[in-house]
């Protein structure tokens, strides 16, 4: 590891940025520094005009793929670099689309869950659309999480890496008891193979993507 890519990540860390936010910036950063063959240190304004160019005209990425990137660089330079100049100027925001989100009927999300193999994927899909959670949420759930008493569930370090509270709706109290009895789950609500660790949101998301083609309602994207 390079000591530049070092102090990056040790610079998004004291922020407390996400594990997945950083491994993307890294990756963003290094796909840049490839695309012209020299140290990202190297680089300055033409190149990252240039590179903006190049993911738009010729990879042709959707804006939130360039958002990312633009996110990662304009990180390294004015924090981890401490460049002077004005960032923003030189790597502009793609504007995003303005699209509404896709809305299943309660008839079409019946029918998706029942088109689940899994009882655990079905499980924290049924947690995810209850309860309004990303599936990288349900995942991480402990059965502690769930308070039966005051009908809420403990989100940990969830999205911006906050804890919240989210509503339990009784109907979703009895999947899950149902899920507990079943399994008897102990670290984690939902176990992966690997013993001590948590299903994989990778794998929660095949699942998903294959109810979906079975049940042929229109795809949503639970992160």
């Amino acid at each position: 590891m390079t000591p530049l890519r070092q102090r990056m990540i040790e610079d998004m860390q004291v922020r407390n940025f996400s594990p997945l936010t950083r491994s993307a910036y890294v990756l963003q950063v290094s796909l840049f520094a490839r695309y012209f063959g020299k140290p990202s240190d190297q680089l300055g304004p033409e190149e990252i005009r240039s590179y903006q160019v190049y993911l738009t005209n010729e990879k042709k990425l959707a804006p939130n793929s360039i958002l990312i990137a633009v996110a990662a660089l304009r990180f390294l330079y004015k924090v981890t670099l401490h460049k002077d100049w004005s960032v923003e100027d030189i790597l502009p925001a793609p504007k995003k689309p303005q699209k509404l989100p896709i809305v299943l009927s309660p008839e079409e999300v019946l029918h998706f869950l029942s088109c689940v193999a899994s009882s655990k994927h079905r499980t924290i899909l049924t947690t995810c659309y209850a309860a309004g959670l990303r599936i990288s949420e349900a995942v991480r759930l402990k059965p502690s999480a769930i308070d039966s008493q005051r009908m809420v569930i403990r989100v940990e370090q969830g999205k911006g890496q906050k804890d919240r509270y989210v509503m339990l709706s009784s109907r979703l109290l009895e999947a899950l008891r149902e899920w507990w009895r079943l399994e008897k789950p102990k670290t984690w609500l939902f176990p992966g193979r690997i013993v001590g660790r948590h299903i994989s949101r990778s794998v929660v998301e095949l699942a998903c993507q294959e109810a979906h083609r079975a049940s042929r309602t229109r795809p949503l994207r639970l992160v």
